[in-house]
């Protein structure tokens, strides 16, 4: 009897001692040195939308911004270096819908939007309806790091821009004919529509004109912090000094060295309402969820029975990459040690 209560006390603590199989897994899983993933914009984006021409286009400039951050964090540099250059790229493209290729408001202007946040202490810093800062995502982190605040608009936000010497440029440095005319087409769409009322009413472009969004980046660094960012022109035929979730800090970016590092893109008015680049913090940090789980209830789940459109890119404290959307398609890559990833479509 004593021999049999011996041998089952030290298979007991044996097992006590042996870490579940989960656990296991998570031990011999090591964090990769570094992990970037970028997004162009999501929305209405089918194969049959774009040329092969286009479509070469558009993933040779999502690489290209890949090789800017992961080189930086090959290098060992951190984190915002990373984010700010990599969208700085993103923003001289007049590909994507932020910077030089800009979507233009009601009255014909650029109006451009940025923000970034720090895991590691959750500092941040954003700007809203800028129109002659050549790299909004600069301004961003200028507020960031150099004034006493997170948020500035229109002329104050520029005059600071000027003030800490950042690259300011003509209005016209931001108009693309492409965008131009895309504007003219949802005025000539709008014109033909009336509100319930009988009078002209404001209306959203059309998802031909609306398919191209904010551009953004997420990075891990070999020191272990994490940093989001993103840039956008907006939508196409805005009024009213219209502000989407990209420059709100916890909509459209989030970032806590705790849990993950999140950007947004798509209706902004509903990842504002949702807080959508927070709750998926926040999910992971109350409720224990996974990263992809995470991020696949707030995009697929919440949004979606919203009726909210768009997609986000993330990355955890461990490295791991996802890069969820309800819409036809998202401009995305990701990038870690011995792995690179540019895709379009839902593929």
């Amino acid at each position: 009897m004593r021999s049999t209560i011996f041998w089952l006390a030290t298979l007991l603590l044996a097992s006590c001692q042996q870490p579940a199989p989960e656990q296991a897994a998570s031990v011999k899983k090591e964090r990769p040195a570094y992990a970037i993933a970028i997004h162009g914009g999501a929305g209405t984006i089918r194969a049959t939308d774009l040329t092969a021409e286009q479509d070469a286009a558009y993933r040779a400039a999502l690489d290209s911004a890949l090789q800017i951050g992961e080189k930086i964090l090959q290098e060992g540099g951190a984190a915002i270096d990373a984010v700010e250059q990599t969208i700085r790229f993103l923003e001289d493209s007049p590909l994507f819908n932020a910077g030089k290729g800009a979507v233009f408001t009601h009255e014909g202007r650029n109006e451009l939007d940025a923000s970034i946040m720090q895991g590691k202490d959750l500092s941040a810093g954003a700007v809203a309806g800028l129109t002659v800062v050549r790299h909004p995502i600069a301004a961003a982190r200028a507020v960031m790091e150099q004034s006493p605040h997170v948020m500035l608009t229109g002329q104050g936000a520029e005059q600071f821009a000027r003030e800490k010497g950042l690259e300011i440029v003509d209005p016209s440095y931001f108009f693309t004919q492409q965008r131009w005319d895309a504007l003219q087409r949802a005025k000539a769409e709008e014109a033909t529509r009336l509100d319930h009322d009988g009078q002209q009413g404001y209306q959203q472009p059309s998802t031909t004109d609306y398919k191209f969004g904010t551009v953004g980046c997420v990075a891990l660094d070999q020191a272990g912090n994490l940093v989001a960012g993103t840039s956008t022109g907006g939508m196409t035929n805005k009024r009213w000094n219209r502000v989407g979730d990209a420059p709100v800090i916890g909509a459209g970016t989030y970032a806590n060295n705790e849990t993950c590092a999140v950007s947004c893109t798509g209706h902004g008015e509903y990842f504002i309402r949702w807080a959508v680049a927070h709750d998926v913090s926040a999910l992971m940090a109350y409720k224990g969820l996974s990263l992809a789980a995470a991020t696949e209830e707030v995009i697929n789940g919440k949004l979606k029975v919203a009726g909210g459109e768009g997609g986000l890119i993330a990355v955890d404290a461990q490295g791991n990459i996802a890069m969820p959307f309800n819409s036809e398609g998202m401009y995305r890559g990701y990038a870690k040690p011995g792995e690179r990833v540019v895709a379009i479509y839902k593929e």
